[in-house]
């Protein structure tokens, strides 16, 4: 079966992981989602106190830094597993069959890498941030109402872990699929006809 974003779906093993994964990232997706309607909220109140009472949100510039991992990074597995990055397809598009999952499995390696250092690092800097003996754990806070800003610092290593289990998946997906032929739990690549049909599809269904 297809999903809207051509992922196609099986009873394998690796399909189940992969739809247990998608539970996951579906919820910190919609934490995201969540997250910018929460500012346009704030936005509202600020500029409305501002405008009528001249008295604008207090830390309003400090809770727009401690949402703004919420928004950069939640949804980040999530657009990966439907292959909604940005990516050069010129050539990788014209590639079929066995050397385009040599070529994805290549690249989703890559990938893998840099996000497993960026774990790494991004850990590292919470830590930094994070003292049990501290006033709200932390050791540093935002500028205006002294929000503690480990929390939003966790929120990138938490987020990279979950990418990196995609990744893992997919690195496993493509090495399957270089053995049989058929690719499961990774995003295809659909022509301009192919997207435009399933766009046409969703306004359907909807």
């Amino acid at each position: 079966m297809a999903t809207a974003s051509l992922v196609l779906t099986d009873d394998s093993t690796l399909s189940k992981l992969d739809r247990i994964l998608l539970r996951l990232e579906r919820g910190f997706a919609l934490i995201s989602g969540l997250a910018v309607f929460s500012l346009m909220l704030l936005a509202v109140v600020s500029v409305t106190g501002r405008n009528a009472f001249n008295q604008p949100l207090p830390g309003y510039v400090d809770w727009i830094e401690q949402a703004m991992p919420l928004i950069a990074f939640m949804g980040i597995s999530y657009v990966m597993r439907e292959g909604g990055h940005i990516r050069m397809d010129i050539v990788v598009g014209k590639l079929r069959g066995r050397t385009l999952y040599i070529v994805e499995l290549i690249t989703t390696l890559a990938v893998l890498l840099l996000m497993v250092m960026l774990v790494w690092g991004t850990w590292a800097h919470f830590q930094r941030s994070f003292d049990w003996a501290a006033p709200m754990w932390s050791r540093d806070s935002s500028m205006d109402i002294a929000l503690p800003i480990w929390p939003s610092k966790l929120l990138a290593p938490l987020a990279f872990s979950v990418l990196v289990l995609r990744l893992l998946l997919q690195v496993w997906a493509y090495g399957r699929a270089i053995v049989t032929g058929h690719a499961i739990a990774v995003p295809l690549i659909a022509d301009a006809a192919t997207q435009a049909r399933m766009e046409a599809e969703q306004l359907d269904d909807n």
